[in-house]
């Protein structure tokens, strides 16, 4: 397609509503879910790392006892 002008090309022959709206719905999904991601592997590595000192410090007190 070749448009005259950078409105005829946003307009989309008249969907551009439909569109522009779709790829702007499709992004914010995207993001929020690489958004969710990072805070689920962030939680998942807090986790660990509690479970991960308190096995530590169960294995130094069996050593003292």
């Amino acid at each position: 397609m070749i448009w005259a002008s950078w409105f005829d090309f946003f307009d989309m022959g008249g969907y551009g509503f439909y569109v522009w709206g779709s790829y702007i719905v499709s992004v914010i999904c995207i993001i929020g879910e690489v958004m969710l991601v990072l805070k689920r592997k962030r939680t998942l590595l807090k986790h660990l790392s509690l479970i991960h000192e308190a096995t530590k410090e169960e294995k130094i007190n069996e050593t003292t006892s």
